[in-house]
């Protein structure tokens, strides 16, 4: 379900003006994340640690307001959920993208999310995962230890996803540090709400 928003009595009215007139409204910050926790758990429980951390952003970034706007034939939309297109590397080197339902059940999320990844890793060819404006667009980069990335956009499509990427996973001093890419449409969310999602991210990392 979605909800339209009323741009004219909107808070970011001036905002969403202003930079949905961009060529490249998207702006992008990679942090790094404390994931030693979050490793070792999803180690201890058999979990696919890229599935956990998966899991746990998606889960993030539907607790932020501002992640669940989209722009829709130059409407604003609020969606109640917000869900996962990943790309999925092949064993022949080239990569498939897929599309998984969020839910609160974390378990549900990971036995779906096996069986999609599993497909996709023996699928052929590059297919536009069947989503919608309702997803975050997900990747990971687990060979570099990266500090900033930039992502392929074809201007003349409309698009208001945000983009998430993870990087590779260093260890040091008995602590786990993953880099974090997250690129969102600035007529949606500044750099304030891509900090509540960090901080939310990294909270839910920290479980035990």
């Amino acid at each position: 379900m979605k909800t339209a928003i009323d741009i004219t009595s909107w808070a970011r009215k001036d905002h969403y003006q202003f930079f949905s007139q961009f060529e490249e409204p998207f702006h992008g910050i990679t942090v790094e994340i404390d994931c030693t926790t979050g490793y070792d758990y999803a180690r201890q429980h058999n979990i696919s640690f890229f599935q956990y951390y998966l899991y746990q952003a998606l889960k993030a970034a539907n607790t932020i307001e501002n992640f669940r706007y989209r722009i829709v034939n130059k409407d604003v939309f609020l969606f109640n959920r917000i869900d996962a297109s990943p790309t999925i590397p092949r064993p022949d080197g080239t990569f498939g993208f897929a599309y998984i339902d969020y839910t609160e059940n974390e378990d549900s999320f990971y036995a779906n999310a096996t069986e999609i990844i599993e497909a996709e890793k023996g699928a052929t060819g590059l297919k536009p995962a069947v989503s919608g404006e309702n997803v975050i667009h997900f990747s990971a980069i687990p060979w570099l230890n990266f500090t900033a990335i930039s992502h392929a956009r074809c201007f003349s499509f409309a698009d208001s996803c945000p983009k998430i990427t993870f990087g590779k996973v260093k260890a040091e001093h008995g602590k786990k540090t993953m880099p974090v890419a997250v690129h969102v449409h600035h007529a949606l969310a500044d750099g304030y709400h891509v900090g509540l999602f960090i901080n939310k991210f990294q909270e839910l990392m920290n479980r035990e």
